[in-house]
C-alpha cells in the first residue's frame, strides 16, 4: 500500500476507536514519526494531509531540515531523548519538545528559547514502566514533583502535558494498564493545578497500540511504521 492509503485507513482506525470510546475524533493529533525515513518519504504524507511530525534525533533530522524548509505549515517535535548538551540546536530546530525528561534539561531549554525569544511548547516524559533502560520521570517521584513545581520559572516554556512509551508487548492490551496509569497521573496533576502546567495533551500509543491509547485517553498517536512501513535493517 502507498503512505497515502496507509494515512487513510490509520484516520479510518482513529475514528472507530474514538467513537467506540464515546471521543470526539477531532481531539486525537496524527503525528508521523520520521526517524530513519527520508524527506521523499515525509513529503508524501505531508502530500496526503498530515502537518505534525515527530523525530528522534536532533543530528538526523538537523540533516534532513534543508530539504524540507518549503513545507512551511508542517509542525515538527522532538520525541526521543534529549542529552541537554543539544538543548539549544533542538530549540532552535523542533516547533515543540515532548521528551523533557529532567530539571536541568528543562532550564537548559528555557535558556535557548530566551535567546531564540520563542516560547517553546513541551511535555513531561514518564517512564511509565519505571524501566531501567528508558529514559523519562518515574511517576510519584521526587524529580517530577520538582519538574511541576520549578515550571512556574521557566519562562520561555510552555507545560503542555505528558507523554510515554510503555513496556513493549507484542499484545496491545498489555499496555492498557500503563496507557491508564498514565492518564490517572494527567488527572492527579490536573487537580493539583500547578502554576503555568497544563495538561491539555496525552501523548501515548504507538503503530501496533494506538486504538487502545485511544480508548484510555490519548489525544496523539506518534506512528511510523504503519504510515510509511517497515524501517530497512540497514537503517537500523
Amino acid at each position: 500500500m502507498t503512505i497515502a492509503a496507509n494515512i487513510s485507513r490509520i484516520q479510518e482506525r482513529i475514528v472507530a476507536a474514538a467513537r467506540g470510546a464515546n471521543r470526539n475524533p477531532d481531539e486525537i493529533l496524527l503525528m508521523a514519526v520520521t526517524k530513519t525515513f527520508s524527506p521523499e518519504h515525509i513529503r508524501e504524507a505531508y502530500e496526503s494531509g498530515l502537518r505534525l511530525f515527530g523525530e528522534n534525533r536532533v543530528q538526523e533530522f538537523s540533516g534532513k531540515a534543508a530539504a524540507l524548509r518549503d513545507l512551511r505549515d508542517a509542525k515538527w517535535h522532538m520525541i526521543g531523548h534529549l542529552q541537554s548538551n543539544k538543548a539549544g540546536k533542538a530549540a532552535e530546530l523542533f516547533a515543540a519538545i515532548d521528551s523533557v525528561d529532567s530539571l536541568r534539561l528543562a532550564q537548559k531549554l528555557d535558556a535557548a528559547a530566551q535567546q531564540l525569544g520563542k516560547k517553546l511548547p513541551v511535555l513531561i516524559e514518564i517512564n511509565i514502566g519505571a524501566e531501567t533502560a528508558k529514559s523519562g520521570v518515574k511517576p510519584q517521584s521526587k524529580e517530577l514533583e520538582e519538574l511541576l513545581h520549578s515550571a512556574v520559572d521557566l519562562n520561555q516554556l510552555e507545560f503542555r502535558g505528558l507523554m510515554t512509551v510503555p513496556p513493549f508487548t507484542d499484545n496491545p492490551e498489555e499496555a492498557r494498564p500503563y496507557f491508564r496509569k498514565l492518564r490517572l497521573l494527567r488527572d492527579d496533576i490536573a487537580r493539583r493545578a500547578f502554576p503555568r502546567v497544563s495538561t491539555e495533551t496525552l501523548s501515548m500509543g504507538m503503530s501496533h497500540d494506538f486504538e487502545v491509547a485511544i480508548e484510555e485517553g490519548s489525544t496523539c498517536v506518534r506512528l511510523g511504521t504503519a504510515i510509511f512501513g517497515e524501517r530497512a535493517q540497514a537503517q537500523k
